[in-house]
Protein backbone atom coordinates (compact mmCIF):
# COMPACT_ATOMS: atom_id res chain seq x y z
CA UNK A 1 0.00 0.00 0.00
CA UNK A 2 1.36 3.39 -0.95
CA UNK A 3 1.07 6.20 1.51
CA UNK A 4 0.21 9.80 0.63
CA UNK A 5 2.88 12.39 0.41
CA UNK A 6 3.80 13.52 3.93
CA UNK A 7 7.02 15.41 3.39
CA UNK A 8 7.61 19.13 3.50
CA UNK A 9 10.29 20.99 1.60
CA UNK A 10 12.14 23.52 3.71
CA UNK A 11 12.71 26.46 1.37
CA UNK A 12 16.01 28.21 1.48
CA UNK A 13 18.00 25.48 3.21
CA UNK A 14 20.12 24.73 0.17
CA UNK A 15 21.22 28.35 0.02
CA UNK A 16 21.74 28.95 3.74
CA UNK A 17 23.06 25.73 5.26
CA UNK A 18 26.73 25.53 4.24
CA UNK A 19 29.60 23.75 5.86
CA UNK A 20 30.82 25.60 8.93
CA UNK A 21 34.52 25.16 8.17
CA UNK A 22 36.13 26.58 5.08
CA UNK A 23 38.30 23.56 4.32
CA UNK A 24 37.06 21.41 1.45
CA UNK A 25 37.73 17.80 0.60
CA UNK A 26 38.33 16.41 -2.87
CA UNK A 27 35.46 14.35 -4.21
CA UNK A 28 38.01 11.59 -4.85
CA UNK A 29 39.02 11.34 -1.17
CA UNK A 30 37.86 8.55 1.10
CA UNK A 31 35.84 10.13 3.86
CA UNK A 32 33.97 9.24 7.01
CA UNK A 33 30.80 11.10 8.02
CA UNK A 34 30.11 11.17 11.76
CA UNK A 35 26.75 12.45 13.08
CA UNK A 36 27.34 14.23 16.37
CA UNK A 37 23.95 14.19 18.07
CA UNK A 38 23.11 17.21 20.17
CA UNK A 39 25.98 19.16 18.60
CA UNK A 40 23.53 19.46 15.65
CA UNK A 41 26.24 18.74 13.11
CA UNK A 42 28.07 16.03 11.19
CA UNK A 43 31.85 15.76 11.17
CA UNK A 44 33.68 14.97 7.93
CA UNK A 45 36.98 13.10 8.23
CA UNK A 46 39.63 12.43 5.59
CA UNK A 47 40.55 8.75 5.95
CA UNK A 48 43.89 9.12 4.22
CA UNK A 49 45.42 11.27 6.94
CA UNK A 50 42.91 10.78 9.78
CA UNK A 51 41.86 14.38 10.28
CA UNK A 52 38.60 16.27 10.39
CA UNK A 53 38.34 18.53 7.38
CA UNK A 54 34.91 20.13 7.68
CA UNK A 55 31.62 20.14 9.52
CA UNK A 56 28.11 19.89 8.11
CA UNK A 57 25.88 22.18 10.16
CA UNK A 58 22.15 22.78 10.41
CA UNK A 59 20.99 19.28 11.33
CA UNK A 60 19.12 18.61 14.57
CA UNK A 61 20.27 15.80 16.88
CA UNK A 62 21.38 13.52 14.07
CA UNK A 63 22.19 9.93 14.98
CA UNK A 64 21.66 7.62 12.00
CA UNK A 65 23.48 8.14 8.70
CA UNK A 66 23.85 6.42 5.33
CA UNK A 67 25.34 7.30 1.94
CA UNK A 68 23.85 6.80 -1.49
CA UNK A 69 25.85 4.21 -3.48
CA UNK A 70 27.56 6.88 -5.57
CA UNK A 71 28.52 8.88 -2.47
CA UNK A 72 26.73 11.95 -3.81
CA UNK A 73 24.27 12.32 -0.92
CA UNK A 74 24.42 11.64 2.79
CA UNK A 75 21.18 10.77 4.57
CA UNK A 76 21.14 11.74 8.25
CA UNK A 77 18.23 11.12 10.60
CA UNK A 78 17.16 13.18 13.59
CA UNK A 79 16.50 11.40 16.88
CA UNK A 80 14.31 14.31 18.02
CA UNK A 81 10.53 14.46 17.56
CA UNK A 82 9.74 17.55 15.50
CA UNK A 83 6.04 17.99 16.20
CA UNK A 84 6.18 19.28 19.75
CA UNK A 85 5.82 15.92 21.46
CA UNK A 86 8.06 15.62 24.49
CA UNK A 87 9.99 12.47 25.32
CA UNK A 88 10.31 11.81 29.08
CA UNK A 89 13.42 13.27 30.69
CA UNK A 90 16.57 11.20 30.23
CA UNK A 91 18.11 9.82 33.43
CA UNK A 92 21.75 10.57 34.20
CA UNK A 93 24.14 7.98 32.80
CA UNK A 94 21.79 6.85 30.03
CA UNK A 95 22.70 7.70 26.45
CA UNK A 96 20.14 9.42 24.25
CA UNK A 97 19.71 6.50 21.86
CA UNK A 98 19.25 4.06 24.74
CA UNK A 99 16.67 6.41 26.27
CA UNK A 100 14.81 6.71 22.95
CA UNK A 101 14.82 2.95 22.54
CA UNK A 102 13.51 2.46 26.08
CA UNK A 103 10.56 4.72 25.32
CA UNK A 104 10.02 3.16 21.89
CA UNK A 105 8.71 -0.24 22.80
CA UNK A 106 5.39 0.03 21.02
CA UNK A 107 4.28 -2.05 18.06
CA UNK A 108 2.37 0.67 16.26
CA UNK A 109 3.49 2.06 12.91
CA UNK A 110 0.92 4.84 12.96
CA UNK A 111 2.87 8.07 12.35
CA UNK A 112 0.52 10.00 14.59
CA UNK A 113 1.29 7.70 17.51
CA UNK A 114 5.04 8.26 17.49
CA UNK A 115 5.35 11.87 16.39
CA UNK A 116 7.16 13.23 13.37
CA UNK A 117 10.86 12.93 12.58
CA UNK A 118 13.18 14.26 9.90
CA UNK A 119 15.82 12.99 7.55
CA UNK A 120 18.26 15.40 5.95
CA UNK A 121 19.61 14.86 2.44
CA UNK A 122 23.07 16.44 2.35
CA UNK A 123 25.05 17.08 -0.84
CA UNK A 124 28.49 15.67 0.00
CA UNK A 125 30.20 17.89 -2.59
CA UNK A 126 29.15 21.11 -0.88
CA UNK A 127 28.17 19.93 2.64
CA UNK A 128 24.88 21.81 2.18
CA UNK A 129 21.49 20.35 3.07
CA UNK A 130 19.71 19.76 -0.22
CA UNK A 131 16.34 18.54 1.06
CA UNK A 132 14.57 17.71 4.32
CA UNK A 133 11.85 15.06 4.54
CA UNK A 134 9.36 14.29 7.28
CA UNK A 135 9.19 10.69 8.48
CA UNK A 136 6.90 8.99 11.00
CA UNK A 137 8.93 9.39 14.17
CA UNK A 138 12.43 10.06 15.51
CA UNK A 139 15.11 8.22 13.50
CA UNK A 140 17.57 5.91 15.21
CA UNK A 141 19.58 4.34 12.38
CA UNK A 142 19.46 4.67 8.59
CA UNK A 143 20.25 2.78 5.38
CA UNK A 144 20.07 3.61 1.66
CA UNK A 145 19.03 0.76 -0.63
CA UNK A 146 21.62 -0.58 -3.08
CA UNK A 147 19.90 1.07 -6.05
CA UNK A 148 20.05 4.45 -4.32
CA UNK A 149 16.31 4.94 -4.62
CA UNK A 150 15.11 4.63 -1.02
CA UNK A 151 16.17 5.83 2.42
CA UNK A 152 15.13 3.43 5.18
CA UNK A 153 14.91 4.52 8.83
CA UNK A 154 14.29 2.66 12.07
CA UNK A 155 11.78 4.28 14.42
CA UNK A 156 12.20 3.03 18.02
CA UNK A 157 9.07 4.90 19.12
CA UNK A 158 6.98 3.45 16.30
CA UNK A 159 7.78 -0.25 16.17
CA UNK A 160 8.90 -0.33 12.56
CA UNK A 161 10.71 1.22 9.62
CA UNK A 162 9.83 3.86 7.05
CA UNK A 163 10.86 3.86 3.40
CA UNK A 164 11.25 7.22 1.64
CA UNK A 165 11.54 7.53 -2.13
CA UNK A 166 14.49 9.90 -2.56
CA UNK A 167 13.35 11.05 -6.00
CA UNK A 168 9.81 12.05 -5.11
CA UNK A 169 10.21 12.62 -1.37
CA UNK A 170 7.17 10.43 -0.82
CA UNK A 171 6.92 7.92 2.03
CA UNK A 172 6.61 4.75 -0.01
CA UNK A 173 6.03 2.35 2.88
CA UNK A 174 5.76 2.13 6.66
CA UNK A 175 6.38 -1.43 7.82
CA UNK A 176 5.86 -2.94 11.26
CA UNK A 177 8.83 -5.11 12.28
CA UNK A 178 8.73 -5.32 16.08
CA UNK A 179 9.24 -3.34 19.28
CA UNK A 180 12.36 -1.16 19.48
CA UNK A 181 13.64 -1.59 15.92
CA UNK A 182 17.30 -0.68 16.09
CA UNK A 183 19.71 -1.38 13.23
CA UNK A 184 19.64 -2.18 9.50
CA UNK A 185 21.71 -4.31 7.11
CA UNK A 186 21.20 -5.34 3.51
CA UNK A 187 22.32 -8.09 1.15
CA UNK A 188 24.74 -7.33 -1.67
CA UNK A 189 22.00 -7.67 -4.30
CA UNK A 190 19.80 -5.27 -2.34
CA UNK A 191 16.76 -7.54 -2.47
CA UNK A 192 16.63 -8.20 1.27
CA UNK A 193 17.25 -6.05 4.30
CA UNK A 194 17.37 -7.00 7.95
CA UNK A 195 16.01 -5.12 10.96
CA UNK A 196 17.03 -5.92 14.54
CA UNK A 197 14.14 -5.63 17.01
CA UNK A 198 15.63 -5.11 20.46
CA UNK A 199 12.25 -5.29 22.19
CA UNK A 200 11.41 -8.90 21.34
CA UNK A 201 14.72 -10.51 20.38
CA UNK A 202 13.98 -10.94 16.68
CA UNK A 203 15.52 -10.13 13.30
CA UNK A 204 13.01 -9.15 10.61
CA UNK A 205 13.87 -10.11 7.03
CA UNK A 206 12.27 -7.63 4.63
CA UNK A 207 11.69 -8.13 0.91
CA UNK A 208 12.70 -4.80 -0.71
CA UNK A 209 11.02 -5.57 -4.05
CA UNK A 210 7.55 -5.79 -2.52
CA UNK A 211 8.24 -4.25 0.91
CA UNK A 212 6.92 -6.84 3.31
CA UNK A 213 8.37 -8.86 6.21
CA UNK A 214 8.92 -12.35 4.80
CA UNK A 215 10.45 -13.89 7.92
CA UNK A 216 11.08 -13.12 11.59
CA UNK A 217 14.01 -14.98 13.16
CA UNK A 218 14.12 -15.20 16.93
CA UNK A 219 17.59 -15.03 18.45
CA UNK A 220 16.52 -13.89 21.93
CA UNK A 221 17.97 -11.15 24.11
CA UNK A 222 18.11 -7.60 22.81
CA UNK A 223 19.64 -7.51 19.31
CA UNK A 224 20.98 -4.15 18.17
CA UNK A 225 23.91 -3.37 15.84
CA UNK A 226 24.47 -5.82 12.96
CA UNK A 227 26.89 -6.53 10.12
CA UNK A 228 26.40 -8.93 7.21
CA UNK A 229 29.30 -11.14 6.08
CA UNK A 230 30.49 -11.01 2.44
CA UNK A 231 28.85 -14.39 1.81
CA UNK A 232 25.41 -12.83 2.54
CA UNK A 233 24.64 -15.89 4.68
CA UNK A 234 26.07 -14.98 8.07
CA UNK A 235 24.66 -12.05 10.01
CA UNK A 236 26.49 -10.95 13.14
CA UNK A 237 24.39 -9.20 15.77
CA UNK A 238 25.28 -7.58 19.09
CA UNK A 239 23.02 -8.87 21.87
CA UNK A 240 23.00 -6.20 24.56
CA UNK A 241 21.16 -8.43 27.03
CA UNK A 242 23.77 -11.20 27.05
CA UNK A 243 26.89 -9.18 26.28
CA UNK A 244 27.58 -11.31 23.21
CA UNK A 245 27.81 -11.11 19.45
CA UNK A 246 25.51 -13.68 17.86
CA UNK A 247 26.37 -15.46 14.58
CA UNK A 248 23.14 -16.09 12.68
CA UNK A 249 23.19 -18.44 9.68
CA UNK A 250 20.47 -17.04 7.45
CA UNK A 251 19.98 -20.08 5.23
CA UNK A 252 19.05 -22.09 8.32
CA UNK A 253 17.52 -19.27 10.37
CA UNK A 254 19.50 -20.39 13.40
CA UNK A 255 22.21 -19.15 15.74
CA UNK A 256 25.44 -21.07 15.15
CA UNK A 257 27.81 -19.32 17.56
CA UNK A 258 27.91 -16.78 20.36
CA UNK A 259 31.00 -14.69 21.10
CA UNK A 260 31.69 -12.98 24.41
CA UNK A 261 32.02 -9.22 23.93
CA UNK A 262 31.36 -7.73 27.38
CA UNK A 263 28.87 -5.48 29.10
CA UNK A 264 26.67 -3.29 26.90
CA UNK A 265 28.11 -4.24 23.49
CA UNK A 266 27.44 -1.61 20.85
CA UNK A 267 29.55 -1.00 17.73
CA UNK A 268 30.11 -3.91 15.34
CA UNK A 269 31.93 -4.36 12.03
CA UNK A 270 33.96 -6.84 9.97
CA UNK A 271 37.37 -6.57 8.37
CA UNK A 272 37.25 -6.12 4.59
CA UNK A 273 38.02 -9.80 4.00
CA UNK A 274 35.38 -10.92 6.49
CA UNK A 275 37.87 -12.84 8.62
CA UNK A 276 37.73 -10.68 11.74
CA UNK A 277 34.78 -9.36 13.72
CA UNK A 278 35.28 -6.19 15.78
CA UNK A 279 32.99 -5.01 18.58
CA UNK A 280 32.93 -2.48 21.39
CA UNK A 281 31.89 -3.06 24.99
CA UNK A 282 30.74 0.10 26.72
CA UNK A 283 30.35 -1.62 30.07
CA UNK A 284 33.82 -3.22 30.14
CA UNK A 285 35.39 -0.32 28.22
CA UNK A 286 37.10 -2.64 25.77
CA UNK A 287 37.41 -3.22 22.07
CA UNK A 288 37.24 -6.86 21.00
CA UNK A 289 38.52 -8.71 17.93
CA UNK A 290 37.22 -12.19 17.06
CA UNK A 291 39.06 -14.31 14.48
CA UNK A 292 36.14 -16.11 12.89
CA UNK A 293 38.08 -19.09 11.51
CA UNK A 294 39.30 -20.31 14.89
CA UNK A 295 37.08 -18.24 17.21
CA UNK A 296 40.07 -16.74 19.03
CA UNK A 297 39.44 -13.55 20.98
CA UNK A 298 41.64 -10.53 21.62
CA UNK A 299 40.66 -7.43 23.59
CA UNK A 300 42.15 -4.15 24.73
CA UNK A 301 41.06 -1.42 27.09
CA UNK A 302 39.50 1.63 25.46
CA UNK A 303 38.01 4.25 27.75
CA UNK A 304 35.69 5.90 28.26
CA UNK A 305 32.76 3.90 26.85
CA UNK A 306 33.72 2.86 23.29
CA UNK A 307 30.60 3.28 21.19
CA UNK A 308 30.04 3.23 17.41
CA UNK A 309 32.60 1.48 15.21
CA UNK A 310 33.49 1.34 11.52
CA UNK A 311 36.35 -0.20 9.53
CA UNK A 312 38.28 2.07 7.19
CA UNK A 313 38.52 0.83 3.58
CA UNK A 314 41.80 2.72 3.20
CA UNK A 315 44.04 0.95 5.70
CA UNK A 316 41.76 -1.34 7.70
CA UNK A 317 42.02 0.81 10.81
CA UNK A 318 39.07 1.04 13.18
CA UNK A 319 37.15 4.25 13.75
CA UNK A 320 35.62 4.17 17.24
CA UNK A 321 33.65 6.92 18.95
CA UNK A 322 33.25 7.40 22.68
CA UNK A 323 29.88 7.66 24.38
CA UNK A 324 31.49 9.32 27.37
CA UNK A 325 33.46 12.07 25.64
CA UNK A 326 33.22 13.94 22.30
CA UNK A 327 36.06 12.15 20.53
CA UNK A 328 36.98 9.43 18.07
CA UNK A 329 39.85 6.96 18.24
CA UNK A 330 41.76 5.50 15.32
CA UNK A 331 42.62 1.95 16.45
CA UNK A 332 45.10 -0.46 14.89
CA UNK A 333 43.19 -3.65 13.91
CA UNK A 334 46.11 -5.96 14.77
CA UNK A 335 47.33 -4.67 18.13
CA UNK A 336 44.08 -2.86 19.05
CA UNK A 337 46.30 0.02 20.19
CA UNK A 338 45.19 3.64 19.79
CA UNK A 339 46.89 5.21 16.79
CA UNK A 340 45.31 8.66 17.08
CA UNK A 341 42.66 10.48 19.07
CA UNK A 342 40.48 13.08 17.35
CA UNK A 343 38.30 15.65 19.15
CA UNK A 344 34.69 15.95 17.97
CA UNK A 345 32.07 18.62 18.58
CA UNK A 346 29.68 16.08 20.09
CA UNK A 347 29.19 12.36 20.72
CA UNK A 348 29.75 10.43 17.48
CA UNK A 349 27.03 8.07 16.29
CA UNK A 350 26.42 5.89 13.16
CA UNK A 351 29.52 6.37 10.95
CA UNK A 352 29.15 6.32 7.17
CA UNK A 353 32.16 5.63 4.92
CA UNK A 354 32.54 7.06 1.40
CA UNK A 355 35.28 5.26 -0.53
CA UNK A 356 34.41 6.69 -3.94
Amino acid sequence: MKHPFRNQWFAGLTATLLMSLSLTVSADSSRAFIPMGKADSVGVMDLENHRLTSTISGTVNTHGSALTPDGRFLIVGSLTAHDGQKTPDRPAGVSEDEHAAHHGGGNTTDPEASGTGRIYVVDTRTSATDRVFEVPGPVHHALVTKDGRYAVSTHPMGGGISVVDLDSGEIAEVIATGPNPNYLATTDDGQTLFVSNAGNGTISEVDTRNWFVKRNIRIGGAPEHMVLAPDDNHLYVNDVASGEAVALKLSEGSVTKRYDIGGSPHGLDLSADGKFLFATSQGDETIVRIELDNHSRKSAQLAPAPYHLATSPVDGSLLVTSRGQPKLWIVDPESLAIVKEIALEGIGHQISIDSQ
